[in-house]
């Protein structure tokens, strides 16, 4: 698909109506659209996430999380985007639509999609949101909607434009998506496993899967013994009423987020009164303590998780003497079943010489009396062991197996030992005394904050403090009732897995005993091949994934031959993801000691593997495209990552900064639009087209001072 037109209406910068073209011209597939720091480039952007999801953009990329929270909640943060002067001069609304060309929906053909999403600061709670086909609404969209809810058009744009668990791999800061490269935590993988799953088509076929085995279990019902039927309705129902348990606490514990939001918006204002009152410090200074603190909370989390993944090593090192016994064990094991091999190979080369000795016998004529023959025999077998074999051992005839390791499970096992006795001590040491450091910074900064309000007792000062007391306290409940969700959450998601391994033996012992219909074995025979087919899938995918990415970062990367392999690894449950790098010694690269360009160039390259695997046609569209590049790696990124991403790019670079005329010379063949967005005062911008040819000379003219 591709996106043909983009309409703002008083949309922040944007005062009035603003229109722009982003359809590609046959070969020409990159769009151009520039403007100076402040100008509109990054609300552009933002205008075209918020038009498609709405109050769900946060979930889209981090930065507009921290903005939505920052300015008190959703309400507060879109509602100040109407703008300035059209405001002043009585407007109360503003919106944003985006035309597609060229979408695909099943049964459905269609020219044009447009979608509206419009608010209004003085009648609306929530943004409206129209989804016309062919400049028509559409029965499709009715079909869509839940339970009475204005929701259809929010489906539609999930289901049939796009996901919003993928959209940060069309929507991004090229600056900041090196954040790829430092995904660790088990939560990070976790949110990007999802994503993983969407992008590359696995969650459909598994979504399939579970619709035919819901099919089969009617069957099931039919042929199974009453109590059979009785416990097989249990456990379905029970596996339905967690679903349900789950998603309730989802919405509950979005409800809760924005609630703190809003809490915690309006305790900061009340502090920064408090400090006003106090004439202690300035509005600025009270800033920068805001930002150490929150700086040092984020970082207080990191270093907790880092904490907690090293608690779970201490029982093993306290379990030290019994580790290395067990240790001792594996390798006594690993040597007995080697020795074993090597002896059984020994033997079976000695017979074979013994075999053409035998042969060479009968054509030496005489008679070899069997005690010479026992005594060659005999010494043969010693001396080939002695100087072609002395370095293998005889297998231990009284080492009792204990553990039976494979070679992979030893070499965890370990590796955890290794870990123990070399870097964990140290690991340990270095996090917790940063742990401490960063607490007393964080007790330090707030001993700041509240030295700087003001010691009194008038009433205005006392009820400001007391409402800040009830609201801090209020998000103090908020994060333990958050924490308590995500405990029961991870609770029934451990009984919906017990529920589904009960309802898998289930299924397998009334399958063993019922007759088969000819719908019911053709049930049977799919869900097998579907079975089958998702396992090789994943197979094929993961392979296909590490090679894609391994092939763009050979393109991309100046120092060549400096990846060598790249490895996926996705759990059993699909719900962990983690992408390692090694060079040619077969060592892991940590991804934290490469440079920001090398992140970048890393995180590029897979955002490529990842669309290009995925097949989905969908724009692309990049802000601050050249920031942290050299001049190599600029070259190849021009060359080989812009124009190959996909059929449709728009970049937003700031013009001889991001994008210097060199570099834009490199890219022109391939430009078939481009625009500069003109500040005409300090509350309005628009869209200036201009040729490709002519955009560095125009963009001179228009800023020479």
């Amino acid at each position: 698909m591709f996106i043909k037109e983009i309409e703002l209406n008083n949309f922040r910068i944007y005062k009035g109506i603003n229109k722009i073209n982003l359809l590609p011209e046959k070969d020409k597939n990159i769009v151009v659209v520039s403007g100076k720091n402040g100008f509109g480039k990054t609300t552009f952007l933002m205008s075209l996430v918020w038009c498609l999801y709405g109050r769900q953009m946060e979930k889209v990329d981090e930065l507009y999380q921290k903005e939505i929270a920052d300015k008190g909640g959703y309400g507060k943060y879109i509602g100040n985007s109407l703008n300035r002067l059209a405001k002043a001069e009585g407007e109360n609304s503003f919106s944003v639509s985006v035309v597609f060309k060229d979408v695909k929906i099943p049964e459905i053909t269609c020219k044009e999609i447009k979608i509206t999403r419009s608010y209004d600061i003085v009648t609306s709670g929530n943004d409206k949101v129209e989804v016309l086909i062919d400049g028509f609404p559409n029965e499709l969209i009715q079909d869509l909607t839940t339970d009475g809810k204005q929701d259809g058009e929010e489906i539609f744009i999930r289901d049939f434009i796009l996901p919003i668990e993928i959209a940060k791999f069309f929507f991004f800061d090229a600056e900041k998506i090196v954040s790829l490269a430092e995904i660790n935590s088990p939560e990070q993988r976790r949110l990007l496993s999802k994503a993983y799953t969407e992008v590359l088509g696995i969650k459909k076929y598994e979504d399939l899967k579970d619709h035919l085995e819901s099919i089969q279990d009617e069957y099931r019902k039919k042929s199974a013994k009453p109590q059979e039927r009785a416990e097989l309705n249990h456990i379905i129902a029970d596996i339905e009423d967690r679903i349900i348990d789950i998603d309730h606490i989802e919405v509950l514990t979005q409800q809760l987020n924005q609630e703190k939001i809003e809490k915690q918006s309006r305790s900061n204002e009340i502090q920064m009164k408090l400090i006003q009152e106090g004439n202690m410090i300035t509005l600025e200074q009270l800033n920068e303590l805001k930002n150490e603190e929150n700086n040092l909370s984020e970082r207080m989390i990191s270093l907790q998780n880092d904490l907690r993944e090293l608690f779970d090593l201490i029982p093993f090192g306290l379990a030290g003497e019994l580790l290395a016994e067990t240790s001792l064990q594996i390798e006594n094991e690993k040597s007995s079943k080697e020795g074993q091999y090597r002896q059984e190979d020994i033997e079976g080369k000695i017979e074979k010489i013994l075999d053409d000795l035998e042969s060479e016998k009968l054509k030496y004529g005489s008679v070899i009396p069997n005690k010479v023959q026992s005594f060659y025999q005999e010494n043969i077998k010693l001396l080939i062991k002695k100087y072609f074999f002395s370095d293998v051992l005889d297998a231990s005839p009284t080492l009792e197996v204990l553990h039976d390791f494979s070679a992979s499970e030893a070499n965890e096992f370990n590796s955890v030992i290794n870990n123990l006795r070399h870097s964990f001590k140290d690991t340990y040491r270095r996090i917790n005394d940063e742990y401490l450091r960063n607490k007393s910074g964080i007790d330090s900064v707030r001993r700041k904050i509240r030295a700087a309000e003001k010691d009194a007792e008038d009433e205005y000062i006392s009820s400001l403090r007391n409402e800040k007391e009830q609201l801090d306290k209020r998000v103090f409940l908020i994060d333990k009732d958050i924490y308590d969700f995500g405990e029961k959450t991870g609770g029934l998601k451990n009984e919906i897995k017990s529920l589904r391994q009960r309802q898998e033996e289930l299924r397998k012992k009334i399958d063993d005993s019922r007759l088969y219909s000819e719908k019911d074995k053709k049930a049977q025979e799919l869900i097998f091949k579907l079975k089958e087919f998702i396992k090789e899938f994943k197979i094929t995918t993961k392979k296909k994934l590490e090679d894609n990415i391994l092939q763009e970062l050979k393109v991309l990367m100046h120092k060549k031959g400096f990846i060598k392999r790249v490895s996926v690894d996705i759990n059993q449950t699909g719900d962990d993801v983690d992408i390692n790098l090694f060079n040619l010694r077969k060592e892991k690269i940590d991804k934290g000691s490469l440079s920001m360009g090398e992140r970048q160039m890393y995180a590029s390259a897979l955002l490529k593997a990842l669309v290009e695997e995925s097949e989905i046609e969908f724009p692309v569209f990049i802000d601050s495209p050249m920031q942290k590049f050299d001049k190599d790696h600029a070259e190849n990124v021009i060359k080989e990552f812009y124009p190959k991403v996909s059929k449709q790019v728009v970049l937003f670079p700031l013009i001889h900064k991001e994008l210097t005329a060199t570099e834009f010379n490199l890219l022109k063949p391939k430009v078939s639009k481009a625009y500069i967005i003109q500040n005409i005062s300090t509350e309005a911008s628009n869209f200036v087209e201009v040729s490709p040819e002519q955009l560095i000379n125009t963009y001179d003219n228009l800023y020479a001072d």
